[in-house]
C-alpha cells in the first residue's frame, strides 16, 4: 500500500506500482484538471506539483510516491483565487484551454523558487509546457502579472 497527500488529504493505493500519478489523479481521484497530452512527459499539460516541484504526471509512477505531496490544479486554490488563476484570467490567457492546468502549475513552480523572474527565466522555466495555440505573450504576461510586476 502507498500512503501520500492530495492537495492536503491523506490518501491510499493499492493498485499496480507502475501506474503514472496521472492516471491514478483522473481515473481514481477524479481529479480531472489534469491533462493527459503526449503521455511521454514531453508536452507539460499534466504537469503537478511533487514534493513542491513541477513534474509531469504522465511519468511518475505510483511506486515513487511513498509520502509524497501532491498538488494539482484543483489543490492550488479551490476558488480560483491564486495570484495565477486571477492573472490567467486578467490575461485572458486561454485559448483552447487544453495546456492551461499544466501552465498555471508549470508558473506556480516557477514564482515559488523565483518570485521576481525576469523575461528569460520565464521563457526558460516555462519551455517545457507546450500551447498550440501560442499564447506565450499573454501567458508571460500574466507570470509578470502574478509576480508583481505588472505587464
Amino acid at each position: 500500500m502507498i500512503k501520500l497527500n492530495v492537495n492536503g488529504e491523506a490518501r491510499e493505493f493499492e493498485g499496480d506500482g507502475d501506474m503514472p500519478l496521472l492516471w491514478y489523479l483522473r481515473d481514481l481521484l477524479t481529479l480531472t484538471g489534469t491533462k493527459f497530452g503526449c503521455g511521454k512527459g514531453l508536452c507539460g499539460a499534466c504537469t503537478v506539483h511533487l514534493d513542491g516541484q513541477a513534474v509531469r504526471s504522465c511519468s511518475v509512477s505510483m511506486n515513487r510516491l511513498e509520502g509524497a505531496n501532491i498538488t494539482t490544479i484543483e489543490g492550488l486554490a479551490a476558488q480560483g483565487e491564486h495570484p495565477l488563476q486571477i492573472a490567467w484570467a486578467a490575461h485572458m490567457v486561454p485559448q483552447c484551454g487544453y495546456c492551461q492546468s499544466g501552465q498555471i502549475m508549470q508558473a506556480a513552480s516557477l514564482l515559488e523558487g523565483n518570485p521576481d523572474p525576469d523575461d528569460l527565466q520565464i521563457d526558460d522555466a516555462m519551455s517545457g509546457v507546450i500551447c498550440r495555440c501560442g499564447t506565450y505573450q499573454r501567458i508571460r504576461a500574466a507570470i509578470k502579472s502574478a509576480a508583481g510586476g505588472g505587464a
